[in-house]
């Protein structure tokens, strides 16, 4: 009987060892990682305020950030963890249960700072396409809030770079010349298009503010090289699209003066494909689109001695720069060629000669009619 009573002992001894060691098991794989290690998807779970305990470790499950439920509250209490908090977190599935459970109890919630580069030279669309592809607006966005007058009207009122001007029919987008291109962090993607426009003309008073006139000129939008700032802008935009080198912006600035105190038209190509919305580099230009007027179009007829109305791109410091000291030459003329190489002339003789030779080398643009 004794020994009977042994056996019954050693296989309710075995079976409770069994579920101890399995259990054990169970639990140990259960605070793993609940993926494998190649895996790098990334889940943003946002645990809201006032969430329980039990519902935070559901929404890790159901997020699969842990592998288990039952096991994480069973952890919880054994470890003692209070105090997880809410926020957003960003998780990869490759952290093990304390981890996870760590970065909740820290409150180590994901960095949200969105980054944000506009390149010199780039017009209003690439402004607003850039915009819809790093936050939450959409392009429409953008542009709906460029015809509102009222919003327009209240930056003339606090900037003292903008003057009613921009609010000229003619112009495509009353801002474009005037957004700073640099490179901005804002908190988040929630960020609203008022926010980056207002962010982006502070930096372009701090550039301008090097050349504000003094006095009540200074509130109407002077510069101390008696040109407007609407005209500075809209000079250096077309040096920036012209000019591919350092060197020859204060060359192609030369030019512009020149052409403009000459009762000339500047011909500038990149200004035809402005007033067209073409982005250089996308087609050749036509005959018709030359030669239609447009208020941009300075390749166009009745454009002598007049600027496009208003900028064509946002132009770096360097362009606005080149556009208030020109170099002291008599050009009339500039080419470029397929390569971006720049050839200036005094006379439309020596100008004619260089396209000749561009032609006959290939590195002249061609036309379509």
């Amino acid at each position: 009987m004794r020994k009977r009573i042994y056996i019954v002992l050693g296989i309710i001894f075995a079976i409770a060892l069994v579920g101890i060691i399995s259990f054990l098991v169970w639990y140990k794989i259960g605070t793993t990682a609940p993926k494998i290690k190649d895996s790098k998807e990334e889940k943003i779970v946002e645990i809201k305020s006032g969430t329980s305990t039990i519902e935070i470790v559901k929404t890790l499950k159901n997020n699969n950030v842990i592998r288990n439920e039952l096991v994480a509250k069973i952890y919880i209490k054994i470890h003692k963890i209070k105090g997880l908090q809410a926020g957003k977190y960003l998780f990869n599935g490759q952290d093990s249960l304390s981890v996870v459970l760590n970065t909740l109890t820290t409150g180590k919630v994901m960095d949200e700072t969105v980054t944000i580069t506009f390149k010199e030279g780039k017009n209003m669309r690439y402004i607003a396409s850039t915009i819809a592809e790093k936050t939450n607006n959409t392009s429409n966005d953008v542009y709906n809030l460029l015809k509102d007058k009222d919003y327009i009207t209240s930056l003339i009122d606090k900037y003292w770079f903008l003057s009613k001007t921009i609010q000229n029919e003619n112009i495509y987008y009353p801002l474009e010349g005037y957004l700073y291109p640099d490179t901005y962090s804002f908190e988040n993607k929630d960020v609203d298009v008022k926010t980056i426009f207002e962010k982006m003309l502070d930096q372009m008073s701090k550039v301008l503010s090097k050349y504000k006139k003094e006095g009540q000129d200074a509130q109407n939008g002077e510069t101390n090289k008696n040109i407007t700032v609407h005209q500075l802008l809209t000079i250096a935009s077309i040096i920036e699209l012209e000019g591919n080198k350092s060197e020859d912006r204060a060359k192609i600035a030369s030019v512009i003066y020149n052409r403009i105190r000459s009762n000339m038209s500047l011909g500038s190509d990149v200004t035809t494909y402005y007033g067209i919305r073409v982005d250089m580099g996308d087609r050749d230009l036509y005959a018709k689109e030359i030669n239609t007027y447009n208020a941009y179009n300075t390749r166009g007829p009745n454009m002598n001695g007049k600027l496009p109305v208003g900028p064509i791109a946002n132009p770096s410091e360097e362009s606005i720069t080149a556009a208030l000291n020109p170099v002291s030459e008599k050009y009339l003329y500039f080419v470029a060629d397929k390569n971006g190489d720049m050839y200036f002339s005094n006379t439309y003789e020596e100008h004619q000669n260089t396209i000749n030779t561009l032609k006959k080398k290939g590195l002249w643009f061609e036309y379509e009619n």
